[in-house]
């Protein structure tokens, strides 16, 4: 019998479970409570959230029996759940991370970033190793069985040479900024910042959207370009190869390629064809992450995301803020 392992989540809005509230049944869960709850795997054991409305109304909808405003308040031995997901706003996750540890689980799924400080990152990346406690980190993309493809597809050279990329996206570097760096370097490897544009504070006052030019290992130019997030949400990338042009669209809910081949109006020369059009499976992707936590934690799976490359791309978020100030101060 597959064993089922307890699980408290601290903060209860919308990533934690909000978002799946009103979902159709068979619905993909797109929150930390429904990927659990869906899997089978995980027993939602307690809750922890300072709003008493909403805490309440997380518990009843998820079926959860202890419920605490604070962590200070909810006590309990070491080793007493074996994966706690933090689901808390940014400026809480330092002192929740650290908590946690003191709790002794065998895994934490943080949402993203993990801090806005990237020493405190760092020195709670350090943390966890020395303490033995696997670190997971909601960069959600990783899990999108379609985004796997394409990076198996680039490592296998279906496309080719990886010409250039291009990509927009709004409401903070670290915030979305940070999901879309991470997205590349799992697609094209480490890479260095060039430029950056002038800060652009369209939606966190610690956190500018920030345009900016970066070179992948492999010598590609990867064009970053801005939003405002006031005017609608937006994070799309192109990538330009040899072989064709492929697209995400609408964060991953939708694709759109091109391919290469001769041309039939101009003999000699080459040209894309019809763009084809698929639906994204990004809604796949929390199912996804409490799989392969679940998999981590009873099989040994690798995370597909970890505290190590969560700091990658905290790294270049950082390089980019500082270029920028370099630039514009």
């Amino acid at each position: 019998m597959t064993p089922r392992l307890n699980a408290l989540i601290i903060g209860c809005g919308n990533i934690a479970g909000g978002f799946d509230h009103g979902a159709p049944p068979g619905s993909w869960p797109l929150t930390h409570a429904g990927a659990l709850s869906r899997h089978g795997g995980f027993h939602l054991a307690a809750c922890v959230e300072p709003d008493a409305r909403k805490r309440a109304a997380f518990a009843e909808r998820w079926n959860v029996v202890q419920a605490w405003p604070s962590l200070a308040e909810a006590g309990g031995e070491a080793g007493r759940f074996d994966v706690i997901s933090v689901c808390s706003p940014t400026t809480a996750h330092a002192q929740d991370l650290e908590a946690a540890i003191a709790l002794a689980p065998r895994l934490v799924f943080c949402e993203k970033p993990l801090t806005p400080d990237l020493a405190r990152s760092r020195a709670l990346v350090k943390a966890f190793d020395e303490a033995d406690i696997a670190l997971a980190v909601n960069h959600t993309r990783r899990w999108a069985p379609d985004v796997l493809r394409l990076r198996d597809e680039l490592t296998a050279g279906h496309w080719g040479e990886v010409r250039s990329v291009s990509a927009t996206y709004n409401k903070g570097v670290l915030n979305n900024g940070g999901h879309l760096i991470d997205l590349l370097h799992l697609l094209l490897g480490p890479m260095d910042v060039l430029w950056a544009g002038p800060p652009l504070y369209d939606f966190w006052p610690d956190d500018p959207s920030i345009a900016a030019v970066l070179l992948a290992r492999s010598s590609t130019v990867i064009q970053l370009a801005t939003a405002h997030a006031a005017d609608y949400a937006l994070f799309e990338m192109q990538l330009v190869t040899s072989r064709g042009v492929v697209v995400m669209e609408s964060g991953g809910l939708g694709w759109r390629v091109r391919e290469a081949a001769d041309s039939t109006q101009f003999p000699g020369y080459r040209a894309l064809g019809e763009a084809q059009t698929r639906p994204g499976e990004y809604r796949q992707a929390m199912l996804a992450a409490a799989t392969n936590v679940y998999d981590h934690l009873t099989r040994g799976q690798p995370l597909a995301s970890t505290g190590s490359s969560a700091l990658q791309a905290q790294e270049v978020c950082e390089k980019i803020r500082q270029k920028s100030q370099e630039l514009f101060s």
